[in-house]
């Protein structure tokens, strides 16, 4: 996808962006706000904060007190969508959910190992930057560090991370400056309604997590 067709998109999604913050809000119940969004500018996308240097253009927060926006409301979320029909949908993390966060590839590997074996899952969002989320139940980050070294790995060696209170994802269909959009790899159904616990992926997770590790060493990265 080109610059240009890119510095179009923000602007033919802004009805989709509302009917995905109320449906997260009223069949999943949960809690959302709007962030930034993208502006196109002469053909190159730009972040609504006007920072030129952002880290992730059309997908942060707008101020330090977005956990005190974020609501459960789907008639909020209509009204918050209806004055920023462009704003990325973000998620708060601690209150429904918890998110456990790897490089995609690992990601993908420990998704394919979890659905052989018939584990319990949740849903699970690729992001632009190749990384992937998996949905957890509330204060499953904390308890990433002990449940890795209970596995014989050091919680600094490998690339897992638990995002929990104080934290916020972006969620599909949510696009990152011109690098692309979160997508599902699991679709929130009804199905997955009930998450799992940090405990049971962890395993697979940190296992997939030290095969990518060990091959970037290998690599010499």
């Amino acid at each position: 996808m080109g610059v240009a067709e890119a510095a179009q998109i923000p602007q033919q999604r802004g009805e989709q962006l509302l009917d995905h913050a109320v449906r997260y809000a009223e069949e999943r119940h949960w809690d959302v706000f709007p962030g930034t969004w993208l502006e196109s500018d002469d053909g190159r996308v730009r972040c609504s904060c006007e920072q030129s240097d952002c880290a992730a253009p059309g997908a942060h927060a707008t101020g330090s007190d977005w956990a005190n926006q974020a609501t459960g409301s789907a008639t909020a979320a209509r009204r918050m969508w209806g004055k920023h029909p462009k704003a990325s949908i973000l998620l708060p993390t601690g209150r429904t959910f918890d998110a456990l966060d790897l490089p995609e590839s690992a990601g993908f590997l420990a998704l394919a190992r979890l659905e052989r074996m018939d584990l319990p899952l949740g849903p699970v969002t690729c992001t632009p930057d190749r990384r992937m989320l998996f949905f957890v139940l509330p204060g499953g980050a904390q308890k990433v560090p002990d449940l890795v070294r209970g596995l014989g790995w050091a919680p600094s060696s490998i690339d897992l991370v638990g995002r929990g209170e104080g934290h916020y994802i972006a969620a599909p269909p949510t696009r990152v400056g011109a690098q692309g959009a979160v997508q599902w790899a699991r679709r929130p159904t009804p199905a997955n309604r009930w998450l799992p616990d940090a405990e049971e992926l962890i395993s697979p997770l940190a296992y997939a997590c030290g095969r990518e590790a060990v091959a970037a060493r290998a690599r010499g990265l």
